[in-house]
Formats: C-alpha cells, structure tokens, sequence
C-alpha cells in the first residue's frame, strides 16, 4: 500500500468511490432527497473546490488501484474518510487517518480533532478515540459529532 497526496487525477475515482461507500454505508439513514443532496455536494466539482479551498487529501493506492482517502478540513477536522468495501480490513482507514493527523499537527495545532461520523463508522473512530460530543443528527445524512483529543503532549506542538 502507498499512501500518498491526491492529485487533481485522482477526484474522478475518489468521487465515485466516495458515491459508492455512501450508497453501502451512509444513505439508506436518509431521505431520497437528503441522499440525493449529499452525493451532490460530494462530488468531483465539489471535491475540486474543497482541494482549492486548501483541504488536504491523501489517498491510498493498493497495485495503483485507489483503494481509499482522507480529507482534513483547517488542520482539525476529519472531512472525509473512505476506503473502498473490497479493501476493508486492512488498516486502510487507520493508516491513512494516521498520516492525515501527522500531516495536520504542527506550529498552533492544539492536539484536538472533530469529525462527523456515520452511523457505521462510530466504532471505527471510537477505536481512534473520539468520542461523541452530541446525539445523532438528522440533517441531509444522519451523523455523530466526535471529538478526539490527544493525550499525549509530544504529538501536539505548544506553540
């Protein structure tokens, strides 16, 4: 596996592995025009934006196959995390959740992170250490607000 920074590329298959990962995992929670809403604010031009926008994406490559990605939002928090359902169970998703928090800390980074989980994915992220900071939320997708707080002192910079 190779984890490395997406490039522009990459968006078609990131998109369509962001489609189906929500069609699998996320959507059957919501209406057919809350389903409809997110995979229009997910898709290729959006994820264009949120890359112009300054987000950071990396991607894992298995064999040069997209495998999966993660996109931070301001350095804290965790916008999108798929990995493709052929290549579940491998650590994919800690791996590359590790590098897009090693890539985030730095100069004013105060060690915190949020993310919006999925209703599948809340004992992923709870095995990361967040924890949720609200009820499930019912907006265009069902979600849980999360908070992960490092403990420790060395991984965040005090600056």
């Amino acid at each position: 596996m190779k984890i490395r920074s997406l490039t522009p590329d990459d968006i078609p298959a990131a998109a369509a592995l962001l489609r189906r990962a929500a069609e699998d995992f996320i959507l059957h929670e919501s209406t057919p025009e809350g389903a409809a809403a997110f995979l229009a604010q997910q898709g290729e031009e959006a994820m264009r934006g949120f890359l112009a926008q300054g987000f950071v994406y990396h991607v894992a490559e298995i064999d040069g196959e997209l495998a999966g990605f993660v996109a931070m939002r301001q350095r804290s928090h965790l916008y999108s995390l798929y990995v493709d359902s052929r290549f579940h169970r491998r650590g994919i998703a800690r791996k590359l959740w590790e590098t897009a928090r090693e890539a985030a800390l730095g100069p004013g980074h105060p060690g915190a992170f949020t993310v919006n989980s999925s209703n599948h994915a809340l004992p992923f992220y709870a095995s990361l250490g967040f924890v949720p900071t609200a009820p499930t939320q019912d907006g265009i997708v069902r979600y849980n607000p999360m908070r992960l707080v490092l403990a420790d002192p060395a991984l965040v910079d005090p600056a």
